[in-house]
């Protein structure tokens, strides 16, 4: 096999990328413990993620061709019966994989 090596600039890039990411987690987390918040906020911060996701794949979605839309179809019929992002998520990757393969 081929030898594998790892450049220290490469790994303390990521080694940063997990520090800050973990930072801004438990800062919003520590800062949220410390003020009371609206149920108008708490209500904006839960559909965050859901938000996230449509931002990240909508504009794959909009460019994409009948497998990408087969899969959106799928992974929304999966959001709907078992209300579960992770498993719909899931669902729609394999989808995506399956349907880019057939057509």
């Amino acid at each position: 096999m081929g030898e594998f090596s790892l450049d220290p600039f490469v790994v303390a890039v990521i080694v940063g990328m997990g520090i800050v990411t973990y930072a801004t987690k438990a800062g919003g987390l520590w800062l949220l413990s410390r003020i009371d918040v609206s149920n108008r906020i708490e209500s904006g911060l839960e559909m965050l993620p859901g938000a996230i996701i449509i931002a990240i794949l909508g504009p794959e979605l909009t460019s994409g061709g009948p497998a990408e839309w087969g899969a959106a179809t799928i992974v929304l019929v999966a959001m709907w019966r078992t209300e579960n992002v992770l498993f719909a998520l899931l669902s729609g990757v394999a989808a995506v994989l399956l349907f880019r393969n057939i057509v």
